[in-house]
């Protein structure tokens, strides 16, 4: 496995408590279980445990065992021979023997088959492994770190996971938080992938995100975690072409009117005025010639009526959730950047401060 240039960023007590853990099972050779949402950095934990065990000098082989057909897993965890199989036109050694005296990290762990787990299971309490098509088998040096973002004892109870191969596996189990359980590290996490792009895209200098932009970091939910965190982050750098402090922030670079399978009409500029809308008055209409000069409105006049339309729009939208600022932005159909900007821009902060 290549050296990364990740770093393990964090201050939160949670963070730093699963850290700990990692850090003090590292130096013991036994197998670890590493727990947590995708994008939480199960592999860099992986990377930590083997780094500060006594192996650190020997392979780290990383195997995703959800990249795999269920018909090829076996066949890359242990080998085979050449014959073994359709296509096994030579030996080839497993992960297994790859990581011989090294450490084996196995990533979705729950998505092995019955049948490779049981010869797992085998692998790890007698340290040996039999190719595909051989009749004897090698014996292998390996500590396993295993991870997983499911709750594996669930799948016990559903007969989907080997009781007794969880039971080798899980001596220590690291659970690491999910970002939201990580406030006080987005910023800093934002910041640091901030720095970095910024200095791949060529900036003299590195001017953070608004305080806007960091309450709006600060209160989402982070489904993806950091990996989120940082493709949203770097977006926001790269977009951004003017100087200063970042004040725009895409989370969801899927979101359009246009996107596949969507039913929504494509957003207008400004919505058309209503009569629920308070309207300039204008001159009633008395003939045909009226009619069209009461239509002609100027650009100015024009941008006027959009705007206190839209204002009204906003503060009725606001009473009716309460003064809530994502409710009221699921209500309009915007995301809780385009709701703060569009406060913003009718001075309408302040209502819900």
């Amino acid at each position: 496995m290549a050296e990364r240039t990740s770093q393990v960023i964090g201050q939160s007590g949670a963070f730093l408590d699963a850290l700990e853990r990692a850090s003090r099972a590292a130096a013991l050779d036994r197998p670890v279980l590493v727990i947590g949402e995708r994008g939480t950095g199960k592999e860099l934990v992986a990377e930590r445990l083997h780094r500060l065990s006594p192996r650190w000098d020997q392979p780290l082989v990383v195997m995703n065992c959800a990249a795999l057909p269920e018909t090829l897993i076996e066949a890359e965890l242990f080998g085979h021979e050449a014959g073994a199989f359709t296509g096994a036109t030579k030996a080839r050694a497993g992960r297994f023997e790859e990581a011989d005296r090294g450490t084996l990290f196995l990533d979705e762990l729950g998505t092995l088959s019955m049948g490779a787990q049981e010869r797992l299971l085998r692998a790890v309490e007698y340290g040996e492994v039999t190719r595909i098509g051989a009749s004897r088998p090698i014996r292998v040096d390996v500590r396993i770190v295993a991870a997983t973002n499911e709750h594996l004892p669930d799948k016990v109870d559903r007969h989907e996971f080997r009781a007794d191969l969880l039971d080798r596996l899980s001596f220590e189990v690291v659970t690491l938080p999910p970002l939201r359980a990580r406030k006080s590290d987005i910023l800093i996490l934002a910041d640091h992938f901030g720095r970095r792009m910024a200095a791949e895209m060529g900036w003299d200098r590195w001017h953070g995100f608004s305080p806007p932009m960091q309450e709006a970091l600060r209160d989402y939910r982070w489904p993806g975690n950091v990996r989120e965190l940082r493709n949203v982050v770097e977006r926001s750098v790269y977009r951004w072409e003017r100087d200063g402090a970042i004040e725009q922030i895409e989370f969801d670079p899927f979101q359009s009117p246009y996107r596949p399978g969507s039913n929504s009409a494509p957003v207008q500029p400004a919505p058309a005025p209503s009569a629920a809308a308070p309207q300039p008055s204008q001159p009633a209409a008395t003939s045909e010639g009226d009619e069209v000069a009461a239509c002609d409105v100027g650009p100015s006049d024009f941008k006027s009526r959009v705007a206190l339309f839209e204002k009204e729009l906003l503060t009725r939208a606001l009473a009716d959730n309460r003064y809530n600022q994502r409710a009221t932005a699921d209500a309009l159909g915007l995301s809780y950047d385009q709701l703060r900007h569009a406060l913003r821009r009718h001075d309408l902060i302040g209502a819900v401060a």
